[in-house]
């Protein structure tokens, strides 16, 4: 197919009219695009499309432009030229020469432009916004900032060798740039998203979860002092910001933070995975987000990457062949540490096994490899037979004294179902650096699992873009491997279709999956956000709760109460004591949250004026406690 023309494939899918339109920033490689690009209707129509997606990172951006001329082009309708382009059978440019109009597209609707940055000005981020929304009513804006800075990992390093540079780094405010698009565009809904670390990350001694929050439910409040842009909101734009689930029992959270966590595994994601998701509606819209829905089972691991073609490792720091591999691996059977009394015979058996049983002739992969077997589960969502193969799919060099590591791990989690500490560890295969020594000795730690099998019953842990670094955290299951998990794997694990492409050196493909939201989480998400612009549509809300509601004095009658008076004012009065650990000192608001039952009254009337942040606050904790359960389409969170 040359020339552009595109008559074989009908008419030009990204100019639907009546899909609607997703702005996404800070975007990555597209996870919550792409998630919210996949939810259809009953009949396969697309109900939403991404109309720009804007990034900093060059190969990100590349992957997101090569996406967004995918979908230029109808499910089952793509051309063969793209699979040709996986396949390393035609270059870029000629993918794009073959299609001149769906490749300007793309090139449109993925933006290569750091937000937040000096060069960037505001208004060509806002007219390019206002050009891909156009006049639409109902659009949505997704994404979150880089959140490397509040991961718990992250924060940990930083902390500890540098503290001041910890608090000044600038990452902490990226959000910001999320929150004058919100206050400039007034998007209907926002998504947004974060690492777990976030809630419990604090910077100059102040809590800033409840910051963003706060300043997501007014978002011209934070830019007091800014006339420029003062000028551009509304003076009454407010938003209420929902949670997506009733979590409360999450170990590392405290109660009032519990239901803004999503935890992956309970939503069919092959791994487990802690993700804070809020979703954000503008005041004038009644309705209110449904939760979304847990799956019955949690996917294993080996029922996502089992199917893919098995590899060897590569070797680094020496010649790399065969012969060589094969010898690195049966020299662990004549090696002292097999013998170390922390190996007991069944593990010995299952090294020694492993090691006699090797297939050397292994390839070690490639950025494409021909194969026919389908996956175990979800094949529609993952395979194309189109493609003939997978891509992304190739193993990256270890040293020989990580091979025999990496042999114990997959081993010792063969045996005993359960991937080892350091201190299960033959002292001879132990690292030698400081981390590793203080981890056996306190027999825990942030390093006590530095080498970590994926184990096939369960789901993977969190994919990070740790992976770039090493892959001592990701180690495949199979012994006869040896080796950590490959592209191709881990963006399995994070539910990415097949014919997902990631642009760029391998180290860059790792940064890209392990930064990405899981696809399917999103197109769940994307589901939930469709429900709510019905039902705000259809003039419908929920829990049957419509314009013609009961009296407010009826639902608080005695009989109808689901709520116990004594325990709110307890956990009202442990509230009070949180907020004067964090220097709150309006005695009035204290006193008057106090008084409960009028705090009652007020927040199902909704019209408490005084410190409403505050107020908010509350009544995200209390509504994780339990309270209020039956009346959650009128919560003010």
């Amino acid at each position: 197919m040359k020339n552009g023309s595109n008559k074989q494939y009908g008419f030009h899918f990204s100019q639907i009219p009546f899909r609607i339109p997703i702005i996404d920033l800070f975007a990555g490689p597209g996870g919550l695009g792409e998630g919210f690009s996949a939810c259809c209707d009953q009949d396969g129509a697309p109900r939403f499309r991404v109309a720009l997606s804007i990034e900093k990172e060059e190969y990100a951006h590349r992957t997101l432009e090569l996406r967004a001329f995918f979908r230029e082009f109808e499910k089952g309708r793509v051309p063969s030229e793209y699979y040709s382009y996986l396949r390393g059978e035609i270059s870029r440019e000629d993918l794009v020469k073959a299609f001149p109009r769906e490749g300007r597209s793309a090139s449109s609707v993925a933006w290569h432009a750091e937000l937040g940055h000096q060069d960037l000005d505001p208004r060509q981020v806002d007219r390019r916004i206002r050009a891909a929304t156009g006049k639409a009513q109902r659009w949505v804006l997704i994404g979150g900032p880089p959140c490397q800075a509040y991961s718990t990992v992250g924060r940990s390093r930083m902390r500890g060798s540098n503290p001041e540079k910890f608090e000044q780094d600038p990452r902490h405010f990226l959000y910001r740039e999320y929150l004058r698009v919100i206050a400039v565009h007034r998007p209907p809904v926002f998504v947004m998203e974060n690492v777990a670390g976030i809630l419990t990350c604090r910077l100059n001694g102040e809590s800033i979860f409840w910051k963003i929050l706060q300043d997501l439910r007014e978002p011209g409040r934070a830019f007091d002092g800014h006339p420029t842009i003062q000028r551009l909101i509304p003076k009454r734009l407010k938003y209420r910001v929902f949670p997506l689930t009733e979590n409360t029992d999450i170990p590392f959270a405290s109660k009032d933070v519990m239901p803004y966590i999503v935890q992956a595994e309970k939503y069919g994601v092959p791994q487990t995975r802690n993700r804070v998701i809020l979703i954000g509606v503008r005041s004038d819209i009644e309705a209110v987000p449904e939760l979304l829905c847990e799956g019955e089972k949690h996917v294993r691991t080996w029922d996502v990457i089992g199917d893919l073609p098995a590899l060897r490792s590569a070797l680094s720091k020496g010649e790399d062949s065969t012969e060589a591999w094969i010898d690195a691996v049966k020299s662990i059977s004549r090696s002292n540490w097999i013998n170390d009394a922390k190996i007991g015979p069944e593990l010995r058996a299952e090294i020694l096994s492993a090691c006699s049983s090797v297939n050397g002739f292994l390839p070690t992969g490639g950025q494409f490899m021909l194969h026919s077997k389908k996956p175990g589960w979800m094949e529609s969502w993952y395979h194309d037979e189109k493609l003939k193969g997978v891509c992304n799919h190739s193993s990256r060099q270890h040293m020989r004294s990580d091979l025999h590591r990496y042999l114990f791990v997959a081993c010792f989690g063969k045996t005993f179902n359960r991937s080892p500490h350091l201190r299960d560890f033959p002292d001879e295969l132990l690292p030698k650096h400081a981390n590793a020594s203080e981890a056996v000795r306190a027999g825990s730690g942030l390093f006590s699992d530095r080498f970590r099998v994926q184990l096939p019953g369960i789901p993977a842990t969190t994919i990070t873009s740790h992976m770039a670094k090493d892959g001592h955290y990701f180690i495949h299951p199979d012994p006869q491997q040896c080796r950590s998990l490959s592209v191709r794997e881990a963006a399995r694990l994070q539910t990415f279709p097949d014919t997902y492409f990631f642009e760029g050196p391998r180290t860059a493909q790792y940064q890209q999956v392990g930064n990405a939201v899981p696809p399917l989480l999103a197109l769940q998400i994307a589901e939930v956000v469709h429900e709510l612009i019905t039902r705000h549509e259809s003039g419908k809300s929920n829990y049957n709760r419509s314009r013609k509601k009961p009296p407010v004095k009826d639902s608080l009658s005695p009989k109808k109460r689901n709520w116990n008076i004594t325990q709110i004012q307890s956990v009202v009065s442990e509230f009070i004591a949180r907020l004067e650990s964090r220097g709150f000192n309006d005695d009035r608001l204290k006193k008057e949250l106090l008084m409960t039952d009028s705090l009652l009254k007020k927040r199902i009337r909704g019209n408490m004026s005084r410190n409403r942040s505050v107020v908010d606050e509350l009544n995200a904790l209390l509504w994780s406690r339990g309270f209020f359960a039956a009346d959650r389409g009128k919560s003010s969170l």
